[in-house]
């Protein structure tokens, strides 16, 4: 029988389907069905800063925060009344107590502000790990790379002083030298690396004049960016990887995991599909593992990333030569 366990952020998972941050993670009874349906680990909703330095019933403005939140305004204004830092906190505790799997807890940051004590409290409670989901969208002109870079140093060093904990960090994309900034951050001392997360999406109402949210839930095709980051950067990074956004089916998941990802997480597919999706990733893996005559994740895990594969080049490709260019 095969051996879908897996380690993440030196944590036991007895599944390396992970529930990403989301609305399906912030109740106890979500919390205990995603378990019964097989998910090695639950990340909790996210708390954000503003929240745990008691501001979430001030107006929003956007210069108080540089531009950084580009999810933060409608988040604010309409859900911080749902779930104060007390909440959260009981949240953590009673889901401890629900569940035998990992229970990691989130927080949206872009700053390292005296919210970092309250990590401590986050670990008092017993969370199992903490993710830090870090925003900071590189839209100000007047800020260079190494500014924005810095925050994500200082975020960490803060907070490895006052958890012991598994620390991992989600980071996005937007970064000039993506590579070695995430072999920096690899070099810190955290124990995981989300790959990627994944900024609101603004639209604009021709008719109304108004700004609005559009592509809430991811798609099948969003895994491409990560998968392609997961296979180069996996065999190069002194933390566990866990590929997010874009899997919606067990052969997603296989794909991130012989890129070299530990884990995966998912949250849109609980959405559309249900809960049940989990089992039916669980299932599909097995299977394949079957069929490969693979026993265990480490026996392919990386697999096909960018040190292992046949044609290492088709990672860093970024022209379609074949396609678009009249070459057969």
């Amino acid at each position: 029988m095969v051996d879908i366990s897996t380690s993440y952020m030196g944590l036991k998972l007895k599944s390396p389907v992970i529930a990403g941050s989301s609305g399906m993670t912030n109740s106890v009874e979500h919390i205990k069905e995603l378990a019964e349906k097989g998910v090695g680990a639950v990340v909790l909703k996210s708390l954000f800063e503003e929240q745990i330095l008691h501001q979430a019933d001030r107006t929003y403005k956007e210069d108080e925060v540089n531009n950084a939140y580009t999810e933060a305004q409608d988040y604010i204004m309409n859900y911080t009344r749902d779930l104060d830092v007390d909440r959260y906190l009981k949240l953590i505790k009673d889901a401890k107590a629900a569940v035998d799997i990992p229970v990691i807890a989130s927080i949206n940051c872009v700053t390292s502000s005296e919210w970092i004590d309250f990590a401590k409290k986050i670990e008092d409670v017993g969370a199992d790990g903490l993710e830090l989901n870090v925003f900071i969208l590189p839209s100000d002109p007047r800020s260079d790379g190494t500014e924005n870079e810095k925050i994500y140093f200082d975020i960490i060093e803060k907070i490895q002083k006052v958890v012991k904990i598994p620390l991992a960090i989600k980071i996005s994309y937007y970064f000039s030298g993506l590579a070695k900034m995430a072999l920096k951050l690899s070099w810190t001392g955290i124990s995981g690396m989300v790959l990627f997360n994944r900024f609101f999406s603004p639209d604009i109402d021709i008719y109304n004049f108004e700004v609005k949210p559009t592509h809430v839930f991811s798609t099948p095709d969003e895994i491409f960016t990560s998968l392609r980051w997961v296979a180069m950067l996996s065999d190069r990074l002194h933390c566990d990887i866990a590929a997010s956004t874009g899997v919606h089916d067990g052969d997603g998941v296989i794909k991130q995991l012989l890129a070299g990802a530990k884990a995966v997480q998912i949250s849109s597919t609980l959405y559309k599909k249900g809960f049940h999706e989990v089992e039916m990733m669980n299932e599909r893996l097995k299977e394949w593992m079957t069929e490969q005559k693979f026993e265990k994740l480490d026996d392919f895990v990386g697999k096909v990333n960018i040190k292992k594969a046949d044609n290492p080049a088709a990672f860093e490709r970024v022209q379609f030569m074949k396609y678009f260019s009249g070459i057969e």
